[in-house]
């Protein structure tokens, strides 16, 4: 059987965003293209961003599928830790706000900026 990895943007016990892998299995398919079971999704969305976009601490909303379609997207959480998804990469975002808290930008969520000299162009599949 084989396995693809995801990449997962989660909000941990503590409130703040980490980043995990988890393996989704191929079950489904040929041994020449081997397929996932179909996940539902709410739409999809695309956005441009220009060179020097940076946003701030922000939780993502409702848990969404992140495609870098064009130039390349950093996303850093709290401590200084980041990553870069470059275009073809991708990542599941589901750091919502925990249940009853209030956003502390010191606490919570993450903040993402466009990376290098070619604008930004992300997809956006909601869950």
């Amino acid at each position: 059987m084989s396995n693809f990895t995801k990449t997962v943007l989660f909000t941990d016990n503590d409130g703040r965003a980490k980043f995990r892998e988890e393996s989704v299995a191929l079950t489904e398919g040929s041994p020449a293209s081997m397929l996932s079971l179909v996940f539902p999704s709410a739409g999809y969305q695309l956005r441009q961003s220009p060179v020097g976009f940076r946003s701030q601490f922000h939780c993502t909303g409702q848990p969404q599928w992140v495609f870098i379609l064009q130039g390349q997207m950093e996303i850093g959480l709290q401590g200084g830790v980041s990553r870069i998804f470059k275009a073809g990469e991708h990542f599941y975002s589901a750091d919502v706000l925990p249940a009853g808290a209030v956003f502390d930008p010191a606490v919570h969520g993450h903040w993402s900026q466009q990376v290098g000299h070619e604008a930004l162009v992300t997809l956006f599949v909601k869950g």
